[in-house]
């Protein structure tokens, strides 16, 4: 048996030329959605930050022709910007992408790009009113393990997906002192979103029946936010099963399994790290190498299909629309967390911490 051909590795765009970007939010991660812009041939044309020093270091490092500005709304009065990265905190974000898909500009938001399920969905049915694309850079999408699973489930190889379990230890202690440790849920919200969003691609055209959640301190733990939580999505013909320790583990490791009424997909190593997955189906097992990095290959994926289905004139597979099923889960399991309950996707409205 022979590894699949599977199409998972990042595309970029057809026309780089034809894409002027402008980035809004000049913190650690722009360095990423940078070094993506670069890597294709797009031109940053523009940076904006409250914090003039790290636009002009962004600018500096990869498009020194770039203009810098303090304010947002200077960067989306230019007219030869055609797509605007927003990249600042989420309690912002909301008015900004309202401001730049106002100014006529498609916009690729960082994740999360709401905190609220009705403030998404009015930015989404703007975008669609103003003929403009509206993107969530969900960067794991493109990260090895999770792209090869997601192109596994598309092409049909897995059959109906019956469970998906993707559980994790490693120590995300780096956060104290910073303003992540400040979070009322730090890994069930700013860091699991990423898995909450493969599990809706998985489960895709399918309703979750509900989120059962728990979120807990470690032993002796000396940090605010609960570095230890689980979630499982029921689907009612199907289960995903999500489980973080993120405090002080000292052997960190990645378990992703997918099973299906026509085949397995299962993997196993350090965390992030995963060189290759393992496919049974009836035919026999095979190995699956894996190519790339998260970072900066997740980066890369989301900028390469946003604008290509700009130049396609298509909605995109990281569009607004189809970010709000994760966000769905995500604020499920941080209301089961909070009460000890069930709680129904789509009712939950809100993420705010």
């Amino acid at each position: 048996m022979r590894p699949p051909k599977l199409n998972y590795l990042p595309r970029g765009p057809r026309f780089p030329g034809r894409h002027k970007l402008g980035l809004i939010g000049c913190g650690g991660i722009a360095q990423y959605h940078l070094t993506a812009a670069k890597s294709f041939g797009v031109e940053v044309v523009a940076l904006a930050d409250v914090n003039q020093a790290a636009a002009q270091n962004r600018r500096d490092e990869f498009f020194p022709k770039a203009e810098i500005y303090a304010d947002h709304r200077a960067l989306l009065a230019r007219k030869d910007i055609t797509v605007v990265e927003i990249a600042t905190h989420t309690a912002v974000r909301g008015a900004q992408i309202k401001d730049a898909l106002n100014a006529g500009k498609h916009v690729l938001s960082q994740k999360p790009f709401t905190f609220d399920l009705r403030e998404g969905r009015r930015l989404a049915a703007l975008a669609k009113r103003k003929g403009l694309r509206l993107g969530v850079n969900q960067n794991g999408r493109w990260a090895p393990q999770f792209a090869v699973l997601l192109a596994a489930v598309r092409q049909g190889l897995l059959g109906d997906i019956h469970t998906l379990d993707m559980v994790l230890a490693w120590d995300h202690t780096w956060t104290r002192g910073t303003k992540f440790a400040d979070l009322h849920h730090l890994i069930l919200s700013d860091f699991a979103i990423h898995w909450f969003d493969i599990t809706a691609e998985v489960f895709a055209g399918r309703q979750a029946r509900n989120v059962f959640a728990n979120a807990v301190k470690a032993p002796h733990q000396d940090m605010k936010s609960p570095m230890l939580a689980n979630a499982v999505v029921n689907y009612g013909d199907g289960l995903a099963t999500l489980g973080f320790s993120a405090y002080q583990s000292l052997a960190p490791q990645e378990y992703l399994c997918c099973v299906g009424s026509k085949g397995t997909l299962r993997g196993m190593a350090n965390v992030a790290n995963l060189i290759e997955l393992e496919l049974t189906t009836k035919r026999g097992t095979v190995k699956i190498p894996l190519t790339g990095k998260w970072f900066p290959d997740g980066f890369c994926g989301t900028l390469g299909e946003f604008l290509r289905s700009i130049e396609e004139d298509r909605e995109p597979s990281i569009g607004a629309t189809n970010n709000l099923r994760s966000l769905e889960l995500c604020f499920a399991a941080l209301a089961s967390a909070d009460t000890g309950q069930v709680a129904r996707p789509g009712k939950v409205l809100t993420g705010r911490l």
